[in-house]
């Protein structure tokens, strides 16, 4: 969702003075267009002497702090510069709100098409492209999974100790929390949600191998190359850290659209035949990958027991008035249907 306000947060005359002061190109900046990206991030893209450049910066009135989390992307995306994954290029970054009354920063534009809007030819019309298209979304993931981030500088970049012991309480801490909105049913209103939570503490793995986690690894944050059914770039990173890798594959396997296409939010990806079903991706990675994934069920069942729990604030909003009925209860439903699917998984299912 692009802000409405965009050309009152970007003063083009003081971004071109910035610009020439790093030796970026020359000239107006040309051809500004807003792209959808993110739920609240400005994302820009412009012409200047001939190249094209896409910004970022934070909303004038971000749910938290905007000017952090924009210097913590930059810095990721600094910091796989000179490593395989997918990612849009940084160009420069900056951290102050003196430029722009926000920290930005800029990155090269991604030619790539999103498969959650839309699917162009030919992979629309080839069931094996698709196929291939599925695998590749997995291949980006073990690349990111490849990164030694000592060595990249992003040593410090997350919390690792009781990295997995704080999951499941911090979102069961916000499912209570929304108590506080008037006419919720409450938690006992979620079918499994008790004996998930139970679950994921009994079984969470001892250990892990450290590395960069998106944080937000999906369908819908990654584009895909016009000519080959691979990633393009891995884009919004805002949720970035370090910890758990495995975290993003549980993350796919809660929001992987079922066997008719559907995401776990209504989305819809057409065609969807040819795609490949979780099991093989699972299979896939663990073929690829360094990590052990004989415990992968449990990263699935965390994944969708966050969403689901996330999705179920906006359904508490709306029963105390405080956001649309309707979208409240197509997300709860939602919910619902992601606490099944983590029963599913629990069962083997």
């Amino acid at each position: 969702m692009i802000q409405p306000n965009w050309r009152e947060l970007v003063d083009f005359d003081k971004l071109a003075a910035w610009m020439d002061g790093l030796g970026l190109e020359s000239g107006p900046v040309l051809d500004a267009v807003p792209l959808a990206g993110g739920t609240q991030n400005i994302l820009l893209r412009f012409k200047r002497g001939g190249r094209t450049f896409v910004l970022r910066r934070p909303p004038s009135h971000p749910r938290l702090d905007g000017n952090f989390t924009n210097r913590r992307e930059a810095r990721v995306l600094g910091a796989l510069a000179n490593t395989d994954v997918p990612h849009p290029r940084l160009i420069a970054a900056c951290d102050t709100p003196d430029v722009l009354g926000g920290a930005f920063y800029l990155m090269e534009s991604i030619d790539g098409f999103n498969a959650s809007m839309a699917l162009p030819q030919p992979f629309s019309e080839s069931a094996d492209l698709r196929r291939q298209m599925g695998f590749s979304i997995i291949d980006a993931l073990l690349s990111l999974g490849r990164v030694d981030h000592i060595a990249v500088g992003l040593g410090d970049f997350g919390k690792l100790d009781g990295f997995l012991e704080r999951q499941t309480l911090r979102w069961r801490a916000q499912l209570e929390s929304y108590r506080e909105y008037d006419g919720w049913p409450g938690p006992q209103s979620l079918k499994h949600v008790d004996e998930i939570g139970k679950w994921l503490s009994e079984n969470r793995p001892k250990s892990f191998q450290p590395g960069v986690l998106h944080g937000d690894y999906h369908l819908s944050n990654v584009l895909y190359r016009f000519d080959v059914p691979q990633i393009a770039a891995i884009v919004d990173w805002e949720l970035a850290t370090i910890g758990d890798p495995l975290v993003d594959l549980g993350w796919i396997m809660a929001t992987w659209p079922d066997p008719e296409g559907r995401g776990t939010s209504d989305t819809r990806v057409k065609p969807w035949d040819g795609f490949p079903v979780i099991a093989e991706l699972i299979e896939y990675y663990g073929k690829h990958a360094t990590r052990d994934v004989s415990n992968i069920a449990w990263y699935g069942v965390l994944g969708c027991y966050k969403l689901g729990l996330i999705l179920e604030g906006t359904f508490a909003r709306a029963c105390a008035g405080k956001a649309p009925v309707e979208t409240g209860e197509r997300l709860h439903k939602s919910c619902v249907g992601l606490l099944e699917r983590a029963a599913g998984m629990i069962d083997g299912r």
